[in-house]
């Protein structure tokens, strides 16, 4: 097959992703995501042959990945929308659930989806000028690939509410604060760092590392497949709301959405 939008690159039981989309700040399209999740299937479909640890990164100095492509988003009803969000629950739970560790390494700007795809990895490695953000609030729309279930696991219901209420952007630092980011480290090192922490890692017990992941997953996590579904709903229904229509045309023109509630 044909990849467009994405990169694979191996070394040494390490494989690095790459969303390669720079022009696009690494936006996440309908192409992205069914590439993203080719890719990690194709890896996890070779057995004691698959790497021990992939990297997930965007291409470019600018962008992890700066959320869903709001361009793509504007031409969306309820129903291709809930198709688009299925897509990228899919995504999330084949990183979270492969038998290799997964690795952010953001380099940059990481919004929403963007966010919500480093949310589903195991650790998240950025560079000191990387910024997070949880936008959806301000285009009259909520999370679509597991934001809404992944952000509280890990920050905390309180931090998750105050991300998510506000879209507020944090940096680098501020995630590692509220345990967001794993690691930080300057941006001319980040690629070198994450590749040391990845190898480090990959020197482990394969056996040992899927075996912990498949635990980890399932610590304190009832009904996931219930709460990825009540947000695919939410997420798609708003689709219909003026309000949405709304932010999503003043972001796309650069100005202040006027909600209304409709």
């Amino acid at each position: 097959m044909s990849f467009e939008v994405t990169l694979l690159r191996e070394d040494a039981g390490v494989a690095t992703l790459t969303i390669n989309r720079p022009d696009k700040l690494n936006a996440l399209n309908a192409a992205v995501v069914r590439e993203l999740s080719l890719r990690v299937a194709e890896l996890e479909a070779r057995g004691t042959k698959r790497p021990s640890v992939v990297v997930l990164t965007g291409a470019g100095e600018r962008a992890f990945a700066a959320g869903a492509d709001l361009a793509e988003l504007q031409g969306m009803g309820p129903e291709a929308a809930h198709r688009f969000s299925e897509a990228g629950h899919r995504l999330a739970r084949v990183l979270e659930e492969a038998s290799f560790v997964v690795i952010a390494a953001v380099n940059g700007v990481c919004f929403g989806g963007g966010n919500e795809l480093a949310l589903a990895c195991d650790l998240i490695v950025a560079a000191d000028t990387a910024r997070f953000a949880q936008p959806e609030v301000e285009r009259g729309l909520i999370c679509g690939f597991g934001g809404t279930f992944r952000l509280p696991r890990r920050v905390g219901l309180g931090q998750a509410r105050r991300l998510l209420y506000t879209g507020e952007v944090v940096d680098a630092a501020r995630a590692f604060e509220i345990g967001l980011a794993d690691y930080v480290f300057p941006a001319s090192e980040l690629t070198q760092r994450a590749h040391e922490l990845a190898r480090g890692i990959a020197s482990k017990a394969p056996l040992a590392l899927a075996a912990f992941k498949r635990t980890l997953l399932r610590a304190g996590e009832p009904a996931l497949d219930l709460l990825a579904d009540f947000e695919m709903r939410g997420f798609a229904e708003l689709f219909a709301t003026a309000d949405a229509r709304e932010g999503l045309t003043a972001f796309m023109e650069k100005r202040s959405p006027a909600f209304r509630g409709l």
